[in-house]
């Protein structure tokens, strides 16, 4: 007796396209479902036959035949499945999939948290078989879902992340060519001769990306307890470090060890504004926006014009909550504040007309400070995240806390001195 299937699994399923609608996929599912109880119920008959009279040896074989062919179709279920939960959370948006790789990932990590010291063979066995951990050298990788957690929250609570350019990179340092101009050229008539022009002005900018680090812990009994989400804490506890860290990196850091701040390179008068350097405004006061013969609008509206045409579109102010008190106090000519209210809700107030981001890292006013910059960051300043995030697991420094070291690189510049402007406390 012979057991004829009529259908194989890696022919069964239409796979959704990465356009397919919700109801598409759900088509597809339910028309996979009937297949499936459909094979089952036909093929059900001829396994009891096989039990019953057939010998060990062809028994066997057609059993385990019609085993195979179940798990191929329980193997498309799921990949359906999978399919229909990515189509029902946004049919290919920004959630990723959560495949049975990702899954055991998570798995194997957990268990990574919340072991002792004493962790056995199984775990290591486990975690063998991911493409992406370490930890025989006592590091592990974070999931795909806690490192774009963690992205996500920087995002929210880093200003410059919201308004600078972020670009992931893959190595150690991102160089970019800017073009200067000086391109040469001339009017002709038809018949005349062209002869060469001036060539274009290349500058080489570099980007080291650097390491910056977190150290939160944990008692073992907290990792023990099963009811704790051990991405979601740690996530928490990372993110708002690495968002304080960066944050005051991105501002004044020297470029040693740590990304270039905004406000570490070089000013100069925007009169004298060369390539390489930041142009200033100065506000004509020695330590303060205004008083009794400069008034503090005159400053802003000096470095809002001092900016290129071409950038204002995009352009934001960035200064820290204090500063931001006194320039809300500042008034026209007619008496009228400078300084709007949001028109909507999660809208940013505007000066002149410009959007508003405070920074509490951005410095105070007093002699020869720099409190506030205008420009077109997105264009002016560059941010490079290299990829990843990596935790290494301590629990001997600092018994009976468990350290987890977690790391991150990025770096960050100017990329382009044209696209902001400063104003400078100073008599000139």
């Amino acid at each position: 007796m012979g057991v004829n299937l009529p259908i194989r699994a890696r022919g069964l399923v239409r796979a959704p396209r990465a356009d397919a609608s919700q109801a598409d996929a759900v088509k597809i599912l339910a028309e996979l479902k009937t297949t499936v109880e459909a094979f089952k119920a036909e093929h059900e008959a001829e396994i009891k036959a096989i039990k019953k009279g057939m010998g060990d040896v062809v028994q066997t074989e057609k059993v385990d035949r019609i085993n195979a062919e179940i798990t191929k179709l329980q193997t498309a279920l799921d990949k359906v499945n999978a399919a229909l939960a990515a189509v029902r959370a946004g049919a290919g948006g920004d959630k990723p999939v959560i495949t049975a790789e990702r899954r055991a990932h998570a798995a194997a990590f957990d268990r990574f948290f919340r072991r002792g010291a004493d962790a056995g063979l199984r775990d290591l066995e486990i975690k063998a078989e991911l493409r992406t951990d370490s930890d025989p050298d006592g590091g592990y990788v974070v999931p795909e879902q806690m490192e774009a957690g963690i992205d996500r929250v920087l995002g929210t609570i880093s200003v410059m992340r919201q308004i600078a350019r972020v670009v992931p990179v893959s190595t150690g340092t991102y160089k970019r060519l800017i073009n200067q101009g000086g391109a040469g050229y001339g009017w002709v008539g038809e018949r005349q001769m062209r002869p060469e022009t001036g060539t274009p002005t290349l500058a080489e900018l570099a980007y080291g990306v650097m390491e910056m680090y977190a150290n939160p812990a944990a008692t073992q009994t907290l990792l023990d307890d099963a009811t704790t989400d051990i991405e979601q804490w740690l996530a928490a506890e990372v993110s708002t470090v690495f968002a304080e860290q960066e944050g005051a990196a991105f501002i004044a850091g020297d470029g040693v060890m740590r990304p270039r701040g905004l406000l570490s390179y070089d000013t100069v008068t925007n009169a004298a504004y060369t390539w390489g350097k930041l142009g200033y405004v100065a506000t004509g006061v020695a330590a303060a926006l205004s008083d009794a013969t400069h008034n503090g609008v005159d400053a802003l509206i000096d470095v809002y014009y001092a900016l290129k045409s071409g950038y204002r579109n995009g352009a934001a102010w960035l200064m820290s909550d204090a500063v931001m008190g006194a320039v809300r106090k500042l008034k026209d000519g007619d008496g009228n504040y400078i300084w709007a209210p949001p028109s909507a809700t999660a809208e940013l107030g505007t000066v002149l007309g410009k959007p508003v981001y405070t920074d509490d890292n951005m410095p105070a006013i007093g002699a020869n400070a720099v409190p506030i910059a205008f420009g077109n960051f997105q264009r002016g300043y560059l941010i490079v995240d290299r990829i990843g995030v990596r935790v290494l697991r301590d629990p001997y420094t600092n018994k009976p806390y468990v350290h987890f070291y977690t790391t991150k690189r990025v770096g960050g510049g100017v990329q382009n001195f044209e696209a902001i402007k400063l104003l400078k406390c100073a008599a000139n």
